[in-house]
């Protein structure tokens, strides 16, 4: 069933084609439907004033405020050599702080008749900083005032809701347009099944509708986004339930190890015992390898908890059962590295065929997309005929051409940087739909992983190998304390006298033009004009000056393939001291003589990139070191920051600050390839149990009803929700 036409109008035939043209290009709203789900922002009640002094810098904001005074001022300009140039200053207040609004030239006649003190008002424009104030220039404003027909009619009741708003679209022309279509609420089609409504004592869908743009209480707020929370967390749940189930209808081919294989010859070769946590998670994961349909399972895990090694006897699990496994690597450092780890774990048991290789063992193969072409065909020769039993690749595993023998299993390496429909691509070069294990690096929140990856089981690795080394961390303060970072050189020095290494992470490389838009500029440090710190330049710096002498090398992301890797093996094989690089050691890179880390601008990076790159140190027996190097003020939010990154080395409880500090959208938004919508109303850590219940509720729904035949308004929310390629993956499994 479609959806209900009032709803799927399209917004130029109900606000016109100028109107709608600005909605569908600066807020992607192009129905009806679409512009009743904007949800206002925030609410002002008319007795009550914005906060002034929380406005954020250089962002689009919207307040409702008291003008305090106004003053006109005449100048003589080049335009006006005569003194006609004309300047209005208006002060507004919310009886505790104040805010400049500035007008010039022929746009100062009407705020001039019309912002006289006393008066009170709707101004947007872009908050931005003149002679150390605050102020707007030339907002566009709405008075609010009590009598007139028309603003009554649009403004009625107490509360004033405000919009996520544009340049070119202010919240009270977004917030009148809505008033045009708001009948429209009434003939919204419910997404959710009436018994679950009715037990949870949510308000029907078109009351939440105009209970969120036209409240008269702030009961009918909290009615609204109850129900609307539901809304989002149930749809996104039902579609992932979906996805679960498809998938346990498909057929696999069950992959048992033989009793004496090669996970036993490689279990006998560890010079370590597994922890528990490994043994349970590779339990799990046999267990799955082990049923008839496919394997779908996260593996999450602190930094260093042995992620590798548990997905590695998982592969060598299925080649001991006839088939072969994948590793699919996010960038070809990483590739290479897991390459070169994989058959470093392995020994002779990695040479099978070869002289000297073990009889029980198998070829490891690396296809990248920048091998030579004599290289690349062998490699792909390997895979077809099932010489390989493993292969480590980036995105050059999923061309049509790569063919393999017969694939069991599919290891996906961070997740987050690939696509569903990448992981589609591979699993479809198996005979039948392989086995799947996805690896995340970061540690996300129970929450997080509910909603990002609902449609795979998840194993928690949470605890240290033995032998893992505690890793100190401490904030440098550059700006306050310049004598810090020259101790923090001597320190790397110390480190590299007593036989070790050393990390220096750089936010860019260098090589690129200066181009001061590039640079993240940051709402907290307006004074900030200084480009990122770059690889080239500091690596440089660093040779000449307080580590001269030492063995100084630069890894990045523009280096040709061949050299990061000759890099790699030099600092690996500890010829090099000091190894100055980007994020690509983020993630996989494992040199356990590397005891000491200095980021700097520590404060441009994520919570969950800051752990990430701190996991590189602390691998061997030695103590490991992160200095997070930043010139921001002590009491800005960047240093709070990166105080909580050097307060715990928890980084499940890390990933919360960081998922607390940034919207959701943008956690979902990369993951959730190919849905339109991220979360209006839904917070991922605030709704914990509202998540975890709709999770419950969805997979009932679709285990009774794959179909939703029953539930024509939850299929249309559902078609809502995902785009159309995401729908055919669904339909494919």
């Amino acid at each position: 069933m479609d959806l209900v036409p009032a709803l799927e109008e399209p917004l130029k035939k109900v606000l016109g084609p100028a109107t709608a043209k600005v909605m569908a290009e600066h807020l992607g709203l192009h129905s009806v439907g679409d512009l009743l789900h904007h949800y206002p922002r925030r609410y002002e009640e008319r007795g009550q004033l914005t906060h002034l002094a929380d406005l954020p810098m250089d962002e689009h904001a919207t307040v409702v405020a008291q003008v305090a005074d106004a003053r006109l001022h005449t100048f003589a300009s080049a335009k006006a050599p005569r003194g006609k140039g004309q300047r209005l200053e208006v002060t507004i207040t919310d009886g505790s702080g104040r805010l400049q609004l500035v007008f010039f030239g022929h746009g100062v006649h009407k705020p001039h008749k019309e912002l006289l003190p006393g008066t009170r008002a709707m101004f947007a424009g872009k908050v931005s900083l003149f002679n150390r104030r605050l102020q707007l220039a030339h907002p566009a404003y709405e008075l609010l005032r009590g009598d007139a027909e028309e603003t009554v009619e649009t403004w009625a009741g107490a509360l004033i809701p405000l919009y996520p708003a544009t340049a070119k679209l202010e919240s009270w022309k977004i917030g009148k347009a809505i008033q045009t279509v708001l009948p429209s609420a009434q003939e919204a089609v419910d997404p959710l099944p009436e018994s679950l409504r009715e037990g949870r004592g949510l308000v029907p869908l078109p009351e939440a509708l105009l209970k969120i743009h036209r409240p008269h209480t702030k009961a009918d707020i909290a009615d609204a986004h109850a129900r609307l929370k539901w809304d989002e967390a149930f749809v996104l749940q039902v579609a992932l339930a979906r996805r679960r189930h498809a998938d346990a209808q498909l057929p696999a081919v069950p992959r048992k190890p033989a009793p004496d294989g090669l996970l036993s010859a490689f279990d006998d070769r560890l010079p370590f015992t597994l922890t528990d946590g490994q043994q349970k998670v590779s339990k799990e994961i046999f267990d799955d390898l082990a049923t008839d349909h496919p394997m779908h399972r996260l593996l999450q895990g602190e930094v260093g908890s042995g992620k590798t090694l548990v997905a590695l006897r998982a592969m060598l699990a299925v080649v001991d059962a006839g088939g072969q496994a994948a590793m699919l690597a996010p960038t070809e450092v990483l590739a290479q590295q897991h390459h070169r780890s994989i058959v470093e774990m392995m020994g002779e048991l990695a040479e099978g065929g070869m002289l000297g290789g073990s009889e029980q063992g198998t070829k490891v193969t690396l296809l990248t997309g920048s091998m030579g072409t004599a290289a690349r065909r062998q490699a792909m020769l390997d895979l077809v005929t099932g010489e390989a039993g493993i292969v480590i690749g980036t995105h050059a595993l999923i061309e049509d051409k790569v063919q393999f023998h017969d694939l069991g299993l599919v290891v996906v390496d961070e997740q987050h940087r690939f696509g569903v429909e990448q992981r589609d691509a591979l699993r479809g070069k198996g005979k039948q739909p392989p086995h799947l294990l996805v690896m995340t690096a970061t540690p996300i929140p129970r929450t997080v992983a509910m909603t990002v990856f609902g449609d795979l089981e998840t194993s928690v690795l949470d605890q240290l190998p033995a032998g893992r080394s505690p890793i100190a961390s401490h904030v440098v303060p550059a700006a306050d304390k310049p004598h810090f970072l020259a101790r923090a050189w001597e320190r790397v020095r110390e480190e590299v006298e007593n036989g070790h290494q050393a990390y220096v992470v750089c936010p860019r490389i260098g090589d690129e033009e200066d181009d001061p838009k590039k640079a993240r500029k940051s709402a907290e440090d307006e004074a900030e004009k200084r480009p990122p710190l770059a690889v080239l330049d500091i690596a440089d710096q660093l040779a000449k000056g307080p580590l001269s002498g030492l063995r100084v090398e630069v890894l990045h992301g523009r280096m040709h393939p061949d050299d990061k890797d000759a890099v790699m093996r030099r600092f690996a094989a500890g010829e090099t001291h000091v190894l100055v690089a980007t994020t690509v050691i983020e993630v996989g890179v494992n040199v356990p003589n590397a005891t000491a880390m200095v980021i700097m601008d520590a404060d441009r990076f994520g919570v969950s990139q800051l752990h990430q790159l701190r996991g590189r140190v602390g691998r061997g027996s030695a103590a490991g070191l992160c200095l997070l190097v930043s010139e921001m003020p002590e009491a800005s939010p960047a240093r709070q920051r990166l105080n909580a990154v050097a307060a715990t080395l928890d980084g499940f409880e890390l990933s919360r600050i960081d998922l607390e500090q940034r919207r959701e959208g943008d956690v979902l938004g990369q993951a959730q390839s190919g849905a339109r919508t991220s979360l209006r109303v839904l917070a991922v850590i605030e709704d914990e149990e509202i998540i975890a219940e709709a999770r419950q509720e969805a997979t009932a729904v679709v285990e009774a009803d794959p179909e939703l035949t029953g539930l024509p308004g939850l299929r249309t929310a559902l078609d809502a929700l995902l785009d159309e390629e995401r729908e055919q993956y669904l339909e494919k499994g």
